[in-house]
């Protein structure tokens, strides 16, 4: 299993599905904001070298989580857009690390993700570019709008589909001059495995849990509640 790996958070968007009095990584879990529960979750990854979370420059959240004055944890920040988030922590590593580097980005709003699924993902026997994603499952179908209501155009085969999942791996100077070169260009980047293919890339897929939901809407706060409940209570956790 690789060792001395990063890993980036992007961590400055606001989150505006949620609907929420603050941006969504500094909602609550359980007791804890949610951007606590990923870091705590982050620094038990074996090997780790170090984080970094891209901030908004109106943060006012993060200094108050216990993570924030880890050793390990590093802060830059961030931009408009999430790849323009990414695109500064690895401005930050390209100062500091080699371009062989390891690197993972992470959701900020994926607390649950498994110490499993990150081992598959960090084993030798994966290529240095890989992410954790799941086969679709459910039948899909492809629409077109008709009279203002969306209706199916046709069924698509589920078969090649994989819904992609975070951490999303690369070396650092892979991904840095693939992320850079399509910001600069103006290609829609919706995540790092994104900036890789267009640049004829072909990340791996590697096979994570369902349980790495990624919160996006209130009803999945009651979901990462009830699969953090069954692996520990972060309320009592005095780490």
């Amino acid at each position: 299993m690789i060792k001395d790996y990063w890993v980036i958070v992007p961590a400055a968007g606001v989150g505006k599905r949620m609907g929420a009095d603050r941006p969504k990584q500094y909602l609550p879990l359980l007791g804890r904001p949610l951007l606590s529960l990923t870091l705590k979750n982050i620094l038990g990854w074996p090997g780790l070298a170090g984080v970094v979370v891209s901030l908004s420059e109106q943060d006012t959240y993060f200094p108050h989580l216990k993570e924030a004055n880890h050793p390990l944890v590093h802060t830059v920040i961030g931009g408009a857009e999430r790849a323009d988030s990414v695109q500064a922590a690895l401005d930050f590593l390209a100062e500091r690390e080699s371009g062989d580097t390891p690197v993972l980005v992470h959701d900020a709003a994926r607390p649950c993700v498994s110490e499993r699924d990150i081992c598959a993902l960090l084993s030798d026997e994966v290529s240095p570019m890989a992410l954790l994603a799941r086969p679709a499952s459910d039948t899909l179908k492809r629409s077109h709008v008709n009279g203002g209501v969306a209706c199916v155009e046709e069924t698509v085969d589920r078969e090649s589909i994989w819904l992609a999942q975070t951490p999303q791996r690369a070396p650092l100077s892979t991904l840095h001059s693939c992320l850079g070169k399509a910001l600069e260009q103006g290609v829609a980047v919706t995540d790092e495995a994104s900036a890789l293919e267009f640049f004829g890339h072909s990340p791996q897929l590697v096979a994570g849990d369902s349980d790495n939901i990624k919160v996006t809407h209130p009803a999945d706060i009651i979901i990462a509640e009830t699969i953090l409940r069954l692996r520990y209570s972060p309320t009592e956790d005095k780490r």
